[in-house]
């Protein structure tokens, strides 16, 4: 005779709360992707303007920091009345405040700039590397007017800012956007940060055909990591790097060095004028122009400038959605 034995009910409760429990520690153990590292620009870190092909200029740009192009020579450097320093090794230029670097200049720039443009492609490489996206088509690529936490981002085509896009974390955090196609940014439209956030933690990394595009009087917060040209408008800013593996195209420009932006001067706000007064929401600061752009509030409130150094408010103005105020 078989040896059977019969289940009874609570034996079967019990084995489905196990099933149940067992289940949700499955569920628990699928961590949510990690916190991103930023992108290790090497060498390339001390440049805001980089590229294999040429920088062009027209119009009153103002590069706040060291640019440099290689295997391109010096000729690709256009617009920016060269001067060539004493030692040979770099130029200097009314429009730059920093040195300007060619591969055609003597020792030992070239080494210099085949390290830089090296450490370049590797960070481009770094960046479009990363896994785990914290999302994947997200707006279907338009990012106009929306407000984004740290991660990574990932689109298979292109991505469209049109209208302000804002970047909302504390200082470590960490943005890397993976673009396969274009970035556009539309006319008067701004990559804005709040919460602390850093242009040096905002990665772009742009595969597409054409590059970047940043439209008229457009700004933006980060390193352009493009595979191909990168063109600021006319009156565009940028707080961060321009690093592309073709040509940078300026017209009447202000490129600021991210390692000396917002935490330099930046804006605080309160309802009341007594206070207590935090940091501005939305603020872009532009050392080149010393201008401060932050959201135009729905309520009354009252601005302070908080740096190292004393500062006085020259101007204040809206100019559509945006309080600009100009100081000195």
């Amino acid at each position: 005779m078989k040896n059977t034995s019969i289940r009874k009910p609570k034996d079967i409760v019990a084995t489905r709360l196990l099933l149940g429990l067992a289940a949700a520690a499955l569920f628990l153990h699928q961590e949510a992707p990690a916190a991103q590292s930023p992108v290790d620009l090497r060498s390339a870190d001390s440049f805001v303007l980089l590229t294999k092909t040429g920088i062009s200029t027209t119009g009153s740009t103002s590069v706040g920091g060291d640019m440099g192009v290689s295997p391109i020579d010096s000729t690709a450097i256009t617009g920016f009345g060269l001067i060539l320093d004493s030692s040979g090794q770099f130029s200097t230029s009314a429009l730059v405040t920093g040195e300007i670097y060619a591969a055609d200049y003597a020792v030992p720039t070239p080494t210099k700039m085949t390290t830089a443009i090296g450490d370049m492609e590797t960070a481009f490489t770094d960046a479009a590397g990363r896994t785990l996206p914290d999302a994947t088509e997200l707006y279907a690529g338009d990012l106009s007017g929306q407000t984004l936490s740290p991660g990574l981002y990932k689109w298979s085509s292109d991505v469209l800012i049109n209208t302000d896009l804002t970047l909302a974390g504390p200082a470590d955090a960490v943005w890397i956007f993976q673009i396969a196609g274009n970035l556009t940014l539309g006319s008067a439209a701004k990559v804005l940060v709040s919460g602390g956030a850093q242009a040096n933690n905002i990665f772009w990394q742009v595969q597409g055909g054409v590059g970047v595009e940043i439209g008229t009087t457009a700004h933006v917060e980060g390193t352009l990591l493009s595979a191909k040209a990168i063109h600021l408008r006319t009156g565009a800013s940028l707080n961060g790097r321009a690093l592309a593996q073709t040509a940078v195209t300026l017209e009447a420009n202000a490129i600021t060095n991210p390692n000396i932006g917002i935490a330099a001067v930046r804006l605080v706000s309160a309802g009341v004028i007594t206070g207590p007064y935090t940091d501005a929401a939305g603020q872009s600061v532009n050392l080149a122009t010393k201008t401060i752009t932050v959201p135009k509030p729905d309520s009354m409130q009252y601005y302070r400038l908080w740096s190292g150094t004393a500062l006085t408010v020259t101007d204040i103005r809206i100019s559509g959605g945006s309080v600009v105020i100009t100081y000195n």
